[in-house]
């Protein structure tokens, strides 16, 4: 697969944005690529509809709170960005946050936050943006945690490798970094996992990637833990995974290897649904 040309970046008024934003300036600079920071918030209305049975001063104070937002937001990206000419500020979309997805539709790459409910601005996403985003789509997304410093991504990378279709597209997808990194390891689980690791460094290797196995004995219920834990010990800046979920009647049900990693994580995670 060919470099990211194309990064939608998801921008609000958290604290974590700024390290996302810096991120997408570096994968710019590294692959040549356009990124679109996309404001993504809801409106103070959207999250407390009753209001509308308010004053209309009332309505106004929660309109310039809004406002205040997108400005917080966009101040953020023009710091962050530091001038680069291949970051652009885009409108917010007229859906809010439930266009993101679609929007997505047309971009090589999204970079997205891991949640973090004890942020302030946390009432700005629906709970479940991230699954949707990530089902909605169906493109590759970089996801941050929502704590600790990002470093550059991608020297180390560990793959939790499993045989089917969106960990062989989450592969795919990571192949710019696997082909720049230092280290390449593989995990997997269950008992066919020596065989499928040979299978999967058979075609790593016309590409130019060198892996190192890990087979990690009979699948647990606790496999996302588990990696979690192995990215921590290899020092690995970098999980690609495959994203396992559904929509069931406007939910978006992501499988419990998932919803770990996106709970948990401790590194950037490169995952596709």
């Amino acid at each position: 697969m060919s470099s990211p040309q194309s990064i939608l970046l998801q921008v609000d008024s958290s604290s974590r944005t700024t390290e996302r934003i810096r991120l997408a300036r570096q994968l710019a600079d590294e692959f040549n690529a356009e990124v679109i920071a996309q404001p993504c918030m809801l409106s103070s209305i959207a999250r407390h509809p009753m209001a509308l049975e308010g004053s209309s001063s009332a309505i106004a104070l929660m309109q310039e709170f809004d406002e205040a937002c997108l400005q917080k937001a966009h101040a953020t990206f023009m710091k962050a960005a530091a001038g680069s000419s291949r970051l652009h500020w885009a409108k917010p979309l007229v859906e809010g946050p439930w266009g993101f997805a679609h929007r997505a539709l047309y971009a090589d790459l999204m970079i997205l936050g891991q949640r973090d409910a004890d942020d302030p601005a946390a009432g700005e996403l629906p709970a479940d943006f991230l699954p949707g985003a990530l089902v909605q789509s169906g493109r590759p997304a970089l996801v941050l945690p929502h704590t600790g410093s990002i470093p550059p991504v991608g020297r180390q990378v560990l793959v939790a490798w499993k045989e089917t279709r969106e960990s062989a597209r989450a592969v795919t997808a990571a192949l710019p970094w696997l082909q720049r990194a230092r280290k390449v390891h593989v995990l997997s689980y269950g008992e066919e996992a020596g065989a499928s690791l040979r299978a999967l460094e058979r075609y790593l290797q016309p590409h130019g990637v060198s892996v190192i196995c890990h087979d990690g004995g009979p699948e647990h219920a606790e496999a996302g833990d588990q990696v979690l834990s192995r990215a921590a010990d290899l020092g690995a800046d970098l999980l690609v995974m495959g994203c396992y979920g559904h929509s069931r009647a406007r939910e978006w049900v992501l499988g419990g290897f998932t919803r770990t990693i996106l709970r948990s994580m401790t590194l950037p995670v490169l995952m596709v649904h």
